[in-house]
């Protein structure tokens, strides 16, 4: 069943719309403060459909990314009272009580490393804010993190460029289902 390529085709398809950008930074102010969805879902493959704008979308999605953080941190310094239910009710809480810790114990470096890594960066942002930590290291540790990751995907992509757009075109079914049953697998192993 091939119902991946139909997926990635449309993905590239819309990659290559002339409002992308527009969207891939709207989502990646979002992502920083309050949606779910990281942007690299968008400049993945927007890089790959476009190589030769790669690094215009790393320097636009970490822009963006970073004044969403800001977003998040005046949140937490402002409004945290009013969000700290959504927190319970959506299962941020516990993220949020490790990220308090994790400021504890590292400051900078956990906002470096949740904007690198792929753990919920507007944890972390809106925690920043919650304690009050220093906003220009903040931003600077945001910059770094959140400015390695996406220029990383965005160069991975456009250096793979046409040969691996067309090698993931012909994979794409193959590994859709293998994650799917990893992602089953998973289910399975962590409920049990």
């Amino acid at each position: 069943m091939r119902v991946f390529s139909a997926l990635y085709t449309k993905t590239m398809q819309w990659s290559r719309h002339p409002k992308a950008p527009w969207y891939l930074g709207g989502l990646s102010f979002a992502e920083s403060s309050f949606f779910p969805i990281p942007p690299d879902v968008m400049l993945a493959p927007m890089s790959l459909a476009r190589p030769e704008r790669a690094w215009f979308y790393a320097f636009l999605t970490t822009v963006a990314s970073v004044v969403g953080g800001i977003a998040g941190y005046l949140i937490g310094l402002w409004a945290f009272e009013a969000i700290e239910p959504l927190l319970h009710e959506h299962g941020y809480y516990d993220k949020y009580l490790t990220a308090k810790a994790w400021f504890d114990d590292y400051g900078f470096w956990a906002v470096f490393v949740a904007g690198f890594s792929p753990i919920p960066y507007k944890v972390f942002t809106i925690t920043a804010g919650a304690i009050a930590m220093s906003f220009l290291p903040f931003v600077l540790a945001s910059l770094i993190g959140r400015g390695a990751r996406f220029f990383l995907v965005s160069g991975l992509m456009a250096w793979g460029g046409e040969r691996a757009e067309r090698m993931l075109h012909q994979y794409v079914d193959r590994l859709g289902w293998l994650v799917v049953v990893a992602a089953v697998v998973g289910y399975f192993v962590v409920r049990s």
